[in-house]
């Protein structure tokens, strides 16, 4: 037997794995994540290793593999905990194990370390006094003043000495030489953390939020770890509860993770977290410097820190006593990485809570499907609060059908309504947010008189418009020309709807000139710190209005909003995504619940063409459980995750012949992994793509992934859909052996997405 051992992990060029021989006295001892000690180089200096495979076969000359000398008896490393973490990645979505190890183990950066320096002095009082003495007469002014301020003070920081008595280094030197003083040296970690007064507010929790928290204590006194999902409406009061929860954790010598989706929501949430826990929390996100995320990950590890707050990223802070790992908004898809591997933090969250022997927390007041469906399944604890935490009203949410304003003249993105209750708000003083919902949006056709959006007659979701002049569907392969008027109602009215938000700012600064308009979306947003500095701005009412995309709508908490008006709600209603009702619903619900959050009370306005469809009344009524009903109805009548479950296989390569030739290969052989697999003789309609006869698995594809070409790559899709997802992890196995025995696979790209989002 052979082990596949990782090396000096923590190193920048992290990209080679050794193989060992396993002793016999080993055998069934190892698993992947352990640590070792091996013999390395050619003078066989014994070195910490990392197993991350075991094997029965060598790929090296047998004369030359060394034997691994010992398993250390101090247990699982914090980094061997990691990298049986990066072992479960590769199994379960695909990859290289390298790619896995440098997802989850911080990387040593280029970055020189930040050190404190200090002069200690070394001589007593006595034979300092002589020495300085000795530099006085000798004129060496340099040298006594140094001394006379040692033996003042006996530490000094080094920058004091160089900066304000002006003393060079190469007179500490010799200084240092003589024996007179130690130069001492203390690493210094950077810290994103602008370290402020803050006033620790008294909590008053609600019954439902004592009763939450109260399961949470029992279990996790009681030696119980389970995944938890919390269902609360917006402003139920989530925030204060992760706290408790985390609270509890602490207490207990442990430590907490805490995933937030988007890089906005930094700002107000570490505040309130670092109001009740101070200088043990730490932040990681995508903004700060290369060596501010590496500090941040040390700390983590030498114990300097209690809390790490940042996106999914931070699921992999190397804590040495995890204990909590809490998902907020646990819908978004931010969550899904979208490099190989392509993992999701729910899944990897909750694998790594079973190795740390750690409780999990998901939180959303529109849980997803698939977070939902296992808590009725009984794999989560289902807590719900459906009251908000000062009990204020949820906001009234109007519907207005756009079609209606069309009949009566007005070609405004402003509805009649939307703008009688803005004049009515900034009159009032009132602040005002305004959403674009510009998700997914793929070039789909929809009639402004009647309504109706053009979808494939095969599947139920939009067709895509093409740059060539045709309408595609993405999962079938079903195509036909552009349209050009509506075949229910045949008005001309017909076409792709394009709107933006500096387009909304400029009508709103028109029809309000004396309205202070704020924008935020991904032009506004670029410098370092913007996000914080506009949300500051609304929060401290320096503006009336806030117009922007989907990252103003996600947990935020502005006790002055008391009216939010959702543009073109059915921007992504209509994509070519089976997880387009899910997503409208949970955007709109997460908008309408930003108003009337303080004592006033909010309303909120839905712009649609289709105020029938199922997610955008359920959303209106902001009735989650109408919604979950009608939405899993449909993915178990379609076979789409969680009823079922996906396999996406993305292929591309510069060479469109040989791209074609080889999803062709791809398909015929994943149908023949499947009959293997399912002990079944299938009959595949092979110019359909799609399989009829019942089976294990079937096949649809290979499909356009929305865009056939970026940047001269060509790209193709193929779908895998089973019962099971034990089974697509087996396909895929075989395919990436496949794929590695057959050279013409080589000018390719290929990626797995398992429950692609």
């Amino acid at each position: 037997m052979f082990a596949d051992v990782i090396v000096d992990i923590q190193h920048e060029k992290l990209d080679k794995i050794f193989q060992y021989r396993i002793p016999e006295a080993m055998e069934g001892k190892l698993e992947p994540g352990m640590e070792v000690l091996v013999p390395f180089g050619k003078g066989n200096r014994q070195i910490r290793g990392y197993v991350t495979g075991i094997s029965e076969t060598c790929d090296y000359d047998l004369s030359k593999v060394k034997e691994i000398i010992e398993i250390p008896e101090r247990g699982m490393e914090i980094e061997a905990k990691l990298v049986a973490l990066a072992a479960w990645m590769k199994k379960n979505y695909g990859g290289t194990m390298i790619q896995a190890l440098k997802t989850v183990l911080p990387i040593k950066q280029k970055e020189n370390a930040k050190v404190k320096k200090r002069l200690r002095l070394l001589l007593d009082e006595e034979t300092g006094g002589r020495q300085l003495h000795y530099y006085q007469e000798k004129k060496q002014k340099a040298r006594a003043r140094l001394m006379a301020a040692l033996l003042e003070d006996h530490v000094l920081e080094y920058e004091l000495v160089t900066k304000k008595l002006n003393v060079t280094a190469p007179v500490i030197r010799a200084l240092e030489e003589q024996g007179v003083l130690a130069v001492e040296t203390e690493r210094v970690f950077r810290t994103p953390m602008k370290q402020t007064e803050q006033q620790a507010q008294k909590i008053t929790y609600t019954p439902e939020q004592r009763s939450v928290i109260g399961r949470f204590r029992q279990d996790y006194e009681e030696g119980i770890r389970r995944t938890y999902l919390i269902h609360g409406v917006t402003g139920s009061g989530k925030t204060e509860v992760y706290m408790e929860m985390i609270r509890t954790v602490v207490e207990q010598g442990k430590q907490a993770i805490v995933l937030i989706p988007e890089i906005a929501l930094t700002y107000q949430t570490v505040m309130r977290f670092y109001r009740r826990f101070g200088d043990r929390v730490s932040i990681m996100n995508s903004r700060l410097s290369a060596g501010e995320r590496y500090d941040q990950m040390m700390r983590a590890k030498a114990g300097q820190v209690d809390v790490m707050i940042g996106p999914r990223s931070a699921l992999f802070t190397p804590f040495p006593d995890l204990g909590l790992i809490v998902i907020d908004e646990e819908h978004e898809p931010t969550y899904k990485s979208e490099q190989t591997p392509r993992y999701h933090a729910r899944e990897t969250a909750i694998q790594r809570a079973k190795m740390e022997n750690a409780s999990v927390v998901l939180g959303s007041a529109t849980p997803s499907m698939e977070a939902m469906y296992r808590a009725r399944q009984g794999e989560y604890v289902l807590l719900e609060m459906k009251n908000r935490s000062r009990m204020q009203r949820m906001a009234e949410v109007y519907t207005v059908d756009m079609r209606e304003e069309l009949k009566n003249g007005n070609r405004s993105i402003l509805s009649v309504k939307l703008r009688e209750l803005m004049e009515d708000r900034l009159k009032k003083g009132e602040q005002i947010m305004l959403f674009l919902n510009r998700r997914g949006y793929s070039g789909f056709i929809s009639c402004r008189e009647c309504g109706h959006v053009v979808k494939c007659p095969h599947c139920d979701v939009s067709l895509s418009v093409h740059r060539d002049g045709k309408m595609r569907c993405h999962y079938c392969g079903y195509e036909q020309p552009k349209i050009t008027v509506c075949p229910e109602c045949g008005s001309r009215y017909i076409g792709e709807f394009r709107a933006g938000t500096q387009q909304i700012e400029e009508i709103v600064r028109g029809t309000f000139p004396q309205s202070r308009v704020l924008r935020m979306d991904m032009d506004t947003t670029r410098q370092k710190d913007a996000h914080e500095k506009i949300l500051s701005a609304f929060a401290n009412e320096e503006a009336d209005v806030l117009v922007g995309t989907q990252m103003i709508v996600k947990g935020h908490d502005f006790p002055n909003v008391t009216l939010v008006g959702v543009l073109a709600a059915d921007m992504s209603l209509y994509t070519d995504d089976y997880r387009s009702g899910e997503r409208t619903f949970q955007l709109l619900t997460q908008a309408a619940g930003r108003a009337g959050r303080g004592e006033r009370p909010g309303e909120a306005v839905i712009q649609t063409y289709d105020p029938g469809h199922y997610a955008i009344e359920t959303a209106a009524a902001q009735d989650y459980e109408a919604f979950y009903e009608e939405e899993i109805r449909y993915r178990e009548l379609m076979g789409y995750p969680p009823a079922e479950q996906l396999l996406a296989v993305f292929v591309s390569g510069e060479d469109e012949a040989l791209l074609e030739k080889g999803c062709h290969y791809l398909r015929e052989y994943i149908l023949r992994v499947i009959r293997s697999l399912s002990g079944e003789r299938n009959t595949g309609t092979e110019k359909t793509g799609v399989q009829t006869e019942p089976s294990a698995a079937s096949v649809i594809g290979p499909a356009s992934p929305g865009i056939d070409k970026i940047k001269d790559v060509y790209r193709r899709v193929i779908y895998i859909k089973a019962e099971r997802y034990e089974l697509l992890v087996g396909i895929k196995d075989r395919v990436e052996q496949y794929i590695e025995i057959n050279s013409g696979f080589d000018r390719m790209r290929i990626q797995f997405d398992f429950n692609p989002m």
